[in-house]
């Protein structure tokens, strides 16, 4: 066999195994993997009820509800289109609160979005507590240096 064509053979095969890899790879992650919704989509019917998905919007104002056994959460998600019923049971992050962004994590159940985790999300000025502190300090030594 030439050279050029053990070259050809050689990058035909290397392709062949890389799209074999690719191809178990997405067929071992197809269960795992978790569209994000918006409660407007929900609305529409793009969202199938069971299968994993994750759920984004803003915690409506006035829809936060604890239930007596205090750890079940019930909230509405809105993207300003639509809501969305969220049930959550588990202890909630710090940063979630009425009126922030949320994106949930679960699956639909019949028109209400049972959610397996809950992840709050902040806006840019957001500073961790344990920063807070030194960064007030930094920025007053910074304006008193001036």
């Amino acid at each position: 066999m030439k050279p050029k064509n053990q070259r050809l053979a050689l990058v035909a095969a290397a392709a062949l195994a890389v799209l074999a890899a690719v191809l178990l790879a997405m067929l071992g992650l197809k269960d795992r993997a978790a569209y994000f919704y918006t409660p407007a989509d929900i609305a529409a019917g793009k969202a199938a009820d069971g299968k994993a998905m994750r759920l984004g919007g803003m915690v409506e104002t006035g829809s936060l509800r604890r239930d007596p056994d205090g750890v079940t959460v019930r909230f509405l998600v809105s993207d300003g289109q639509a809501r969305t019923p969220v049930t959550y049971r588990g202890i909630v992050p710090d940063l979630f609160r009425e009126g922030s962004g949320v994106v949930a994590e679960g699956r639909l159940d019949r028109g209400t979005f049972v959610a397996d985790t809950i992840l709050a999300k902040h806006d840019e000025r957001y500073m961790p507590p344990q920063l807070g502190n030194q960064a007030a300090e930094h920025q007053a030594g910074t304006t008193l240096a001036r």
